[in-house]
């Protein structure tokens, strides 16, 4: 008798099928590469049995050489061919870069987008493509692990990472033609790495609060996150996307040079050697209390307190994220149930200590912080690709910085808040501000600043073929939709025409050197300025809108309603107003000024309303005029 296999609904009728998956940490130092194998996730390494890779890619004229530890070793002989770090460019500007100073002893050139690119002997190439081939190496690993092709990847981004740089991770992933399931926050991915999920049954579902310390090569994270029932919401995050273990190398190689009489004027290989000697010493100080240094003809003693005094004020930015994101959490101090060091530059025994102090806690440290955050995109990436039931964990991220459009006088309006938990969609609708017109010009801005001139601008579209209405009357929604990668996406409707326009945002270029942190920090400390100066942009607007309203008017029925002296008051008070609004900084006094003007064309306005009523009657019955 032939047996008949059944399978239960959604599930392979082949059972021992499974699908490869792996989650990928894309690391400024070092990447990594893990995947899930009877129920626990683990770090693949290489045929020489290493788990990290370094975050380092050779070229020659002939293209890439080599990476990872292959590539390091071209350090100091070729350093403007050995690219590393790359991942504090990915998203980022030209002008950023000028401010990372001699960390990066490159030559740079721009391309049309404003997209550093950096020149090789193989030619200029973009923080992207460099990423790509990190990626590739990370993936060749795992297929080689594997025997088979990769089904998807989930890849981690540090959470204050915004749009330009999340997505330029999403195209390095897809230039090294892997499948990405998801960009998952780093600290998210710890927290699954930990099983808090797991902890939280065990003490029968009890709410806990857990802050995540993330200090990465070139990255520093700290979030806030609640778990509940199996639910990781993020309740606020924070930080630095260019401050890391490199700031650290970087300081003490400054001091170096300094003992060794050099003058900040370095050429690559010199910066390079420095770096190096710094990089090993603080490494070295993780199990001494001092290190023997012999750079170039110069020979001397670094000890761990004399390294503390170098990199205290780093660390102490690190402390005042941490307390910011507390306060928008709405979360004390005393309320957190436990702490999270990731990264490998927690493995500085002054970073555990200052965190212990500021939590009143002793950090969990059981993971290996260069491994915990690819252990834990393993794992979200065994939910996603399909071999495990994601049912009882859901992961609800949250967006670093408000999102917006500019409206007419140069204000933003903000659209989604930060911190507002991600996937999520919403809309607003606006109108038009001149009769007659026909296109919109849509203006995505990033910040919490009120003026656009003070926040990122992200992306530009236009809505064209709006019928033709008088100002104000069209309806225009601009729906503003956040994906679970954090990316955006912008459409434009208008209402009666159906008339639409939209755009996935991604723009070539993202924010400079604490450059987010520096746009929360501005909000609060130009909030009473910035509300003032939406007050005068808002006055001014209506003062433009009085302005053009009265003069079309007077140009129409002006020789008809109004002799020469009403007339002439008109445009007096029209040129008043026009005066103050270019030179008045108090919206209290422009605002009293468009109300004179508004009480002086009362009559005016009371005459051109009785014509068209008496144009819009002639000819009709009382009996039509009842009936319509």
């Amino acid at each position: 008798m032939a047996l008949l296999q059944i399978s239960e609904p959604g599930q392979s009728p082949q059972p021992h099928q499974r699908r490869h998956a792996v989650g990928i940490d894309l690391g400024t130092t070092n990447s990594l590469v893990a995947t899930v194998r009877s129920g626990m996730a683990e770090v693949l390494a290489d045929e020489q049995g290493r788990d990290l890779l370094p975050s380092v890619v050779h070229y020659v004229t002939e293209g890439v050489s080599c990476v990872g530890y292959e590539a390091a070793e071209h350090n100091v002989a070729d350093p403007l061919n050995t690219l590393a770090s790359v991942k504090r460019l990915m998203g980022r500007g030209v002008a950023d870069i000028k401010t990372f100073g001699s960390q990066l002893p490159y030559e740079f050139a721009a391309d049309d987008g404003g997209m550093p690119k950096i020149k090789t002997t193989a030619g200029l190439v973009s923080p992207i493509q460099v990423s790509a081939e990190i990626l590739r190496k990370l993936a060749g690993r795992a297929e080689i692990a594997f025997d088979s092709e990769l089904d998807g990847a989930v890849i981690t981004v540090p959470a204050y990472f915004d749009e330009a740089q999340r997505q330029a991770t999403k195209d390095a992933a897809t230039l090294a033609g892997i499948k990405v399931l998801r960009l998952l926050n780093e600290p998210t991915a710890a927290a699954i790495a930990y099983g808090l999920d797991e902890s939280e049954r065990e003490t029968k579902g009890q709410e806990r609060t857990i802050a995540i310390y993330d200090l990465g090569g070139g990255t520093f994270d700290i979030s806030i996150l609640r778990l509940s029932k199996g639910v990781f919401e993020v309740l606020a995050t924070g930080g630095d996307s260019a401050l890391g273990g490199d700031d650290f190398d970087l300081a003490i190689a400054d001091w170096l040079r300094q003992q060794m009489g050099m003058s900040e004027d370095l050429n690559p290989i010199e910066q390079r050697i420095l770096l190096e000697t710094a990089k090993s010493a603080k490494e070295e100080l993780t199990d001494s209390t001092q290190v023997e240094l012999e750079v170039l003809d110069w020979q001397g003693t670094l000890t761990r307190e004399l390294m503390h005094s170098l990199i205290d004020g780093l660390i102490a930015k690190t402390v005042r994220a941490c307390k910011k994101s507390l306060r928008d959490a709405g979360v004390a101090q005393t309320q957190i149930d436990d702490v999270i060091l990731v990264g490998g530059s927690t493995r500085t025994p002054r970073v555990g200590d200052k965190v212990a102090e500021l939590f009143d806690l002793e950090p969990l440290c059981s993971l290996d912080p260069d491994q915990v955050v690819a252990m834990g995109a393993a794992l979200q990436a065994e939910v996603l690709v399909g071999n495990k039931s994601g049912d009882d964990m859901l992961l609800l991220d949250v967006i670093p910085l408000s999102l917006g459009i500019e409206t007419m006088g140069g204000l933003i309006e903000k659209i989604i808040h930060r911190n507002t938990t991600i996937p999520v969609a919403k809309a607003q609708e606006f109108t038009t501000f001149k009769d007659g017109q026909t296109a919109m010009a849509i203006h995505i801005l990033q910040g919490e600043r009120e003026l656009a001139s003070d926040c990122r601008s992200l992306a530009r579209f236009e809505l064209r073929g709006i019928p033709p209405m008088v100002a104000g009357a069209a309806k225009i929604r601009v729906s503003y939709q956040v994906d679970a990668d954090g990316l955006l996406s912008v459409t434009a409707r208008e209402l009666t025409s159906n008339v639409e326009s939209r755009i996935e945002v991604k723009p070539s270029y993202g924010l400079g050197e604490e450059e987010i942190t520096s746009m929360l920090q501005d909000s609060f400390s130009h909030a009473r300025d910035d509300m003032q100066a939406r007050a005068l942009r808002e006055q001014q607007v209506e003062a433009d809108r009085m302005i053009e309203d009265l003069l079309a008017a007077i140009y129409k029925d002006g020789d008809a309603l109004l002799d020469s002296e009403e007339r002439q008051c008109l445009k007096v008070a029209i040129q008043e107003l026009r005066d103050l609004r270019e030179t008045t900084s108090e919206h209290r006094v422009l605002a009293r000024q468009i109300e004179s003007v508004a009480k002086a064309s009362e009559e005016f306005a009371a005459r051109r309303m009785d014509v068209s009523i008496k144009t819009a009657l002639a000819g009709q019955t009382l009996d039509e005029i009842e009936k319509g």
